[in-house]
């Protein structure tokens, strides 16, 4: 029988699925993802369960949805008790190590979000998630010169560089001698905003834009896009030395938190439910497997599954035909969705509901993949709504 294989999940936050050339994008440039997707399972459908960071990580560390694992505000902690995959591929004989961004700690909500405040927050020990090495920082949206602290780092450290250089580096240099099987998560902070924030040297340039940006929001929408795609290639760089430093024998999943809306239907940032926001993307490679298409619904929940079944050499295969979103709690930070919502997405509908469970969204995603038309109120789509609202109970 053959070694359990090394396994990398590489995080970004707010990376969303169409943003990347393999994916059909245009006015990106990210020739290492592209070649990680030639060798990957492309799920074209996947999801995240929540998309709004804390309660998206939660959610794929422990496969267990918001607020049913603990976090339903924005400032809550991951519970201390709660199981994550770090637990699970411990009791498989992995060694777990977890890198970069953490965004589960106790924080400061009157500290300033942006900043120092945040970046410089210890987690403790207890509160990491079981992983046994860690290394990183709480939040704070310090695309450059990050604070780190953890398991060889008492107090936090600054380390002048570009967040995603600093941190694949410093992954790369541990994982080299870390003891085998190793399991490690890699959590990037880009392309989150600020987006003016220096890229590592990539230039912005103005970018073309999507059918459903209106008019009102295309000025804002050119600007941060330049910036968000400078991150995204800095970024891509920057794994591409990880992967160099991991081979090709390594299992490796690449995703992220959520999206960003950047102008589309007026809107800007994440929380709401339209395609932007919630469609994330997710390559697998697994050493010796084909590359494939898989329009399978997946969500981000469904990472602790699908890394058991890396590890333990099967083919995960996804158990239903859409997944659930939502969002469990308004977020209030500017910019952000103003409601609680919960939904139902598969390749080619979704329906979500607004807090008081009425339609709020109903979309042909097959004709209308924009979502320029809302079918919630289209008395010729009543008897399919009403079915789809009945799964979601």
């Amino acid at each position: 029988m053959s070694a359990p294989p090394n396994i990398l999940w590489i995080l970004t936050t707010q990376w969303r699925a169409q943003a990347c050339g393999y994916a059909g994008d245009r006015e990106v440039r990210t020739p290492v993802i592209d070649a990680l997707a030639a060798r990957s399972v492309d799920y074209t459908q996947a999801v995240t369960p929540h998309p709004f960071g804390p309660f998206a990580r939660a959610a794929l560390l422990t496969g267990v949805p918001s607020p049913q694992n603990g976090v339903r505000d924005y400032f809550d902690p991951l519970p201390a008790d709660a199981r994550t995959i770090a637990h699970t591929l411990r009791a498989r004989g992995y060694a777990p190590a977890f890198f970069g961004k953490w965004h589960l700690g106790r924080r400061d909500p009157a500290a300033p979000l942006v900043g120092e405040a945040h970046a410089r927050t210890v987690v403790p020990p207890e509160a990491r998630g079981g992983f046994e090495f860690w290394e990183g920082f709480e939040s704070g949206f310090l695309l450059n010169d990050p604070w780190l602290h953890g398991t060889r780092l008492p107090e936090p450290v600054c380390f002048p560089g570009y967040q995603s250089d600093v941190l694949a580096e410093r992954a790369a240099a541990v994982l080299a001698d870390w003891r085998k099987p190793w399991f490690a998560v890699v959590s990037l902070e880009a392309p989150h905003p600020p987006y003016d924030a220096p890229a590592a040297g990539m230039v912005p340039r103005e970018p073309a834009l999507r059918a459903n940006v209106p008019p009102a929001a295309q000025a804002q929408a050119r600007r941060e896009l330049a910036g968000y795609y400078a991150h995204i290639g800095a970024t891509d760089r920057a794994i591409g030395r990880l992967l160099a430093a991991v081979g090709e024998a390594t299992a490796v999943i690449f995703t992220s938190v959520h999206g960003d809306m950047h102008g589309a239907h007026g809107l800007f940032r994440k929380g709401w439910p339209h395609e932007e926001s919630v469609r994330v993307p997710l390559l697998v490679r697994r050493p010796g497997g084909a590359a494939a298409k898989d329009g399978s619904p997946v969500s981000l929940t469904d990472l602790p599954a699908l890394t058991c079944a890396l590890a333990d050499g099967k083919v995960w295969r996804c158990p239903r035909d859409a997944a659930e979103i939502s969002m469990p709690s308004v977020v209030r930070l500017a910019r952000q969705c103003d409601r609680e919502w919960r939904g139902l997405r598969s390749a080619v509908r979704k329906l979500v509901l607004g807090p008081d469970g009425s339609p709020w969204l109903y979309f042909d995603l097959e004709r209308d993949p924009l979502e320029l038309h809302n079918l919630a109120a289209d008395p010729a789509r009543a008897v399919e709504l009403a079915a789809w609202r009945a799964r979601l109970g």
